[in-house]
């Protein structure tokens, strides 16, 4: 092929870059497109498989055909073979008509079965007789029909591997790897990553009649050193990450670069001194939010054992027994310790929790008496008799006071990140740890009022 012809595929299919390897793939694209022949798209998500798939569709005698993109893992498993093959109707639950498959639509044509290791094995067989006969049978149907269809697939796994592991059959690897094409991962395309950042910067500029970035040769040289694991598609969010916040300075040197590079996706930084400065900085709340969790669960998973105790105690008439108390050691080994160290969390006050106001020490188990008072509206009311003293301490709403408390708590942590992030719910919910979701509903339920 002629560089020529090259730069005027490239053109047409808007490809950016002038690495060996990706002038060699899509050589090899050019080379296969007149033919028939099955292909198979290996390469690194967002590397641009599907962008070969419509080169070797559009240089070829099928151009004039449909062309669909089919990505296997988007699509369940119970639906696949009614979404590849077609179904008639009343073949399942659902089927009200007949319907035609993306193999019978695309007669003619080509389809591209992207992510093509997550199709089941099922859908494995039936897809390796169309490659081989051109057959195919509707779900719910016995008649067999024919269709002339290229097929063109990709991966981003390694399919011995999978075949290995028993994921993918080894006679439909054989069948599909006809003519392989590898799609370089950015990181080894060298100056190309350049070109495509300008790329992206020019196109954003223009799109919102602004100047687009540039980078200072330094900033450059950090650019080219990234690996871009998410390759394209990262590469493109970073672009528009700096053409939208870099609004007063539009010359990028390698400092402010490297800002956009951490909050991409944590992407390492030369020797990742960046990454460690960042994680160190974050790590102190991640803890503390685990570690103020940890309590509350706690705390709660005590106040059930109370309640699962006293109404033991109170089923064998007062009387309290080993066997009783067997099971609840770790509660009062709890119970002792009832200061809780906070100093992770000042803003965080413990529930009050004294054991001395909800039952006598161990070693004093039997002077205590219990009495009972007729239930109010299906509730057992439990009070405990200090023999020594005569105080009388009700018990009955421990669980539901600590439960209050634990309320209290939530409400007020998430009333102090809505302050803290200026009632925006997005970054409220990632400093408590939840989804923005999950935040809304606490709102509603403990009707707080956004100012």
């Amino acid at each position: 092929m002629t560089t020529s012809e090259l730069q005027s595929i490239k053109a047409r299919f808007g490809i950016i870059g002038n690495s060996p390897a990706l002038n060699h793939a899509i050589e090899v694209a050019a080379q296969v497109a007149p033919t028939d022949m099955t292909v198979l798209i290996t390469g690194e998500s967002g590397s641009g498989k599907e962008s070969f798939s419509k080169i070797i569709h559009n240089i070829s005698a099928r151009k004039h055909g449909q062309f669909i993109a089919v990505n296997c893992g988007a699509i369940p498993e119970g639906t696949i073979d009614s979404e590849l093959f077609g179904h008639e109707k009343g073949a399942f639950t659902g089927a009200i008509d007949a319907r035609k498959g993306y193999f019978e639509v695309t007669d003619g044509g080509t389809i591209f079965l992207d992510e093509i290791a997550e199709m089941p094995l099922g859908t494995q067989a039936r897809l390796l007789r169309v490659l081989e006969n051109g057959e195919f049978i509707r779900v719910g149907s016995s008649k067999v029909q024919r269709t002339n269809v290229r097929v063109v697939a990709a991966t981003n796994i390694n399919l011995m591997q999978a075949v290995e592991r028993g994921k993918f059959r080894e006679d439909l690897y054989y069948r599909l790897n006809t003519v392989p094409i590898f799609v370089p991962p950015l990181r080894d395309r060298g100056m190309d990553i350049e070109l495509l950042f300008r790329k992206f910067t020019t196109d954003f500029a223009e799109k919102y009649r602004i100047k687009p970035i540039q980078l200072t040769p330094d900033a450059q040289n950090l650019l080219l050193s990234q690996r871009f694991p998410g390759n394209i598609r990262q590469l493109k969010n970073l672009a528009d990450q700096v053409s939208i916040l870099e609004v007063d300075d539009r010359v990028l040197n390698a400092d402010k670069l490297s800002h956009y590079l951490q909050m991409n996706n944590g992407q390492q930084i030369g020797n990742g001194l960046v990454r460690k400065d960042f994680d160190a900085q974050h790590k102190d709340n991640f803890n503390e939010r685990e570690l103020l969790y940890k309590i509350l669960f706690d705390m709660r998973r005590d106040v059930t054992e109370l309640k699962k105790m006293f109404l033991e105690v109170l089923k064998h008439n007062g009387e309290v027994n080993g066997d009783i108390l067997k099971g609840h050691e770790n509660l009062f080994q709890n119970l002792e310790n009832d200061t809780v160290n906070t100093n992770f969390a000042p803003s965080y006050t413990a529930p009050e929790m004294n054991p001395n106001r909800i039952l006598p020490s161990a070693s004093s188990y039997e002077t205590p008496e219990y009495q009972t008072v007729a239930p109010t509206e299906n509730e057992l009311k439990i009070i405990s008799i200090d023999n020594n003293t005569n105080d009388v301490y009700d018990i009955t709403h421990v669980a539901e006071e600590v439960s209050l408390s634990l309320e209290k708590q939530e409400k007020d942590m998430i009333i102090k990140a809505l302050r803290k992030n200026k009632n925006k719910r997005k970054y409220a919910a990632q400093d408590l740890g939840i989804s923005e979701r999950t935040l809304y509903r606490k709102i509603k339920q403990y009707d707080i009022e956004e100012e």
